[in-house]
């Protein structure tokens, strides 16, 4: 059976579509058989990254190792049973069709709740939280006190999670492993950023995630989406002299999938 990984919260802007797209493209140029869901059915940001990188290499005529991109069948309204829910079926339909010819499925889910989101962090084996380096974001996850120390319950997003891993403890599956990666982290030793830093250690330990390191803000990852490469591809397309910049986002990417420890995965680039 394909690993299935899903990228998600339910905040736009944390870097979920430059996530999943790093993650799925680094997995097939590493050898594996990726194919993707994008399950933001209005904007669908990774799907158009996807489709820009099929037409800047048909356009270039270059072959680079790529994802798949797939999208929900439709089916038939009136084959449902009464109280059966349409995306439930889009969805597993689309996960049994990719299974069988997929090492991953990699699944983005919207910023935002939706049935198909809720029901994709129950499909997970492995849960990617893409979070920004600030209280706001966290409160995604938990609430904490004024003084941002102590935390005072956990918040919507971390619910869902919870009931998604009854669930699958229903069904006799594997529990979830969910990797919290903090993006847009500050070089600099801030009083916020150490105030993060305790916060999601002690929910870490209170809820049940790991924590992975993320991608700072960088300029080069507005640029690349346009042309729907990632970090991996710059040389492939002539780009001889990497910047401090490029190289240091190059090993963060590296340190990302190391962290998320997925099986039969190894970093070589």
């Amino acid at each position: 059976m394909a690993h299935i990984i899903v990228v998600g919260n339910e905040k736009g802007g944390a870097g979920k579509s430059t996530v999943s797209m790093h993650v799925a493209t680094a997995l097939a140029r590493m050898g594996h058989r990726v194919g993707t869901l994008d399950l933001d059915l209005r904007q669908k940001t990774l799907g158009r990254y996807i489709v820009n990188r099929a037409n800047f290499l048909a356009e270039k005529g270059l072959d680079l190792p790529s994802p798949s991109y797939h999208e929900l069948p439709e089916i038939d309204q009136t084959s449902l049973k009464p109280g059966e829910n349409a995306f439930d079926h889009r969805l597993s339909m689309a996960v049994s069709e990719m299974e069988a010819d997929n090492d991953f499925i990699l699944i983005d889910c919207p910023g935002s709740h939706t049935r198909l989101s809720q029901v994709a962090h129950s499909l997970a084996d492995t849960l990617i939280t893409p979070l920004n380096d600030s209280f706001i974001d966290f409160d995604l996850l938990a609430h904490v006190d004024s003084d941002g120390e102590e935390i005072t319950g956990p918040s919507v997003y971390s619910e869902m999670v919870w009931n998604a891993r009854q669930l699958r403890a229903q069904a006799g599956l594997k529990p979830i492993d969910w990797v919290v990666v903090r993006n847009r982290m500050g070089a600099q030793a801030m009083v916020n950023k150490e105030k993060m830093q305790r916060a999601i250690t002690k929910l870490a330990k209170r809820v049940g995630f790991r924590t992975a390191p993320g991608f700072n803000e960088r300029v080069i990852f507005r640029e690349l989406f346009p042309r729907g490469l990632t970090l991996l591809d710059l040389r492939d397309i002539g780009v001889k002299g990497m910047n401090i910049s490029n190289v240091a986002a190059r090993q963060e990417l590296r340190e990302l999938i190391k962290s998320l420890e997925l099986p039969g995965v190894t970093p070589n680039f």
